[in-house]
């Protein structure tokens, strides 16, 4: 098997890209990424296992022509930074829904299956457990980049609505190192912020927020399940390790480093909570095995000698 992974040098892909390495049915691996986000060291010291070839292409302008051909493409590429994404609405409207059309229009020319990373921000504030089985009309994306991922879905499952040929993963936040990590996100940026001695900055409403997390192992076991067991069927899963409050995870990281908090406001103060359930992909016998304090100190651990001081 061939397979594209766009976005392959970002937070998620960097470590896909080598996690997939060791799948013995790939057989080619191909990675595209236009280096948006200066990510050179993700290419460094790739698994000799895995046969590799790097693309540069800006998915949103180039030619389909130039994508190479393959059986699968795990469309991860996107700008993610859900608070940019109300400051520089259209650039990310523009970028990231042609982006995607780009690649469902070679999925459907070539034949090839898709994995299409969404968001579980597409639910918005909940008031209860919710699932897949959440109407379109319940569905409350509060960003300018939940409501492209929403959009994305509904033109991957119309374009794809007589054949059985992607799958839709609407992903917890992520959490994890990586080469390509990045610290924009609640658990990547608190534990930073501890390293690197300085207080953990938490939205002012946010303290009892609950959220779905998914850490980088669980999302790297989950595509090799898709692709053992096919899992190529018009489905929409929700992929998250598990679901916490803000102040739950500011108290792990305090029992390995010890921390302040300093209160922030921010522009999007209307997400409130939501606790997703990760039921239905469990069924295709799938278990989620992170331990959310074990990731919390490995990535600690990885960054326990950066330290912010005065000269």
């Amino acid at each position: 098997m061939k397979i594209i992974i766009t976005g392959a040098l970002g937070h998620i892909g960097s470590s896909l890209i080598r996690y997939l390495s060791k799948v013995e049915a790939i057989e080619k691996i191909y990675l595209i990424d236009n280096f948006s986000a200066q990510r050179y060291c993700s290419l460094f010291n790739l698994p000799h296992e895995a046969c590799y070839s790097f693309f540069d292409l800006d998915l949103a302008k180039c030619k389909e022509t130039e994508i190479p051909q393959a059986d699968l493409i795990i469309h991860l590429a996107a700008k993610t930074d859900a608070a940019q994404s109300s400051k520089y609405e259209k650039e990310f409207y523009d970028n990231n829904l042609q982006a995607t059309k780009t690649i469902i229009s070679f999925c459907k020319n070539n034949d090839s299956k898709l994995i299409f990373a969404s968001s579980t921000s597409v639910y918005g504030p909940q008031s209860t457990l919710v699932d897949e089985n959440c109407s379109e009309n319940e569905l409350q994306p509060q960003t300018p980049y939940a409501d492209i991922k929403l959009k994305e879905e509904k033109i991957i499952s119309s374009t794809f609505k007589n054949n059985f040929s992607y799958i839709i993963l609407r992903l917890g936040t992520i959490y994890g190192f990586s080469p390509g990590i990045r610290f924009h996100t609640a658990i990547n940026k608190f534990c930073l912020q501890a390293c690197m001695n300085k207080p953990l900055t938490v939205w002012k409403t946010a303290m009892e927020q609950k959220r779905p997390y998914l850490s980088l192992n669980d999302f790297n076991r989950s595509i090799q399940h898709i692709i053992n067991k096919n899992l190529f069927e018009n489905n929409i899963y929700n992929i998250l390790s598990n679901n916490k409050k803000v102040k739950e995870i500011i108290e792990i990281i305090n029992q390995k480093k010890s921390t302040q908090i300093q209160y922030v406001d921010h522009p999007i103060m209307n997400q409130l909570s939501y606790e997703i359930s990760n039921k239905k992909f469990c069924d295709t016998n799938f278990q989620f095995q992170s331990n959310l304090e074990d990731d919390i100190y490995a990535i600690i651990d990885t960054m326990i000698n950066i330290n912010s001081s005065k000269i």
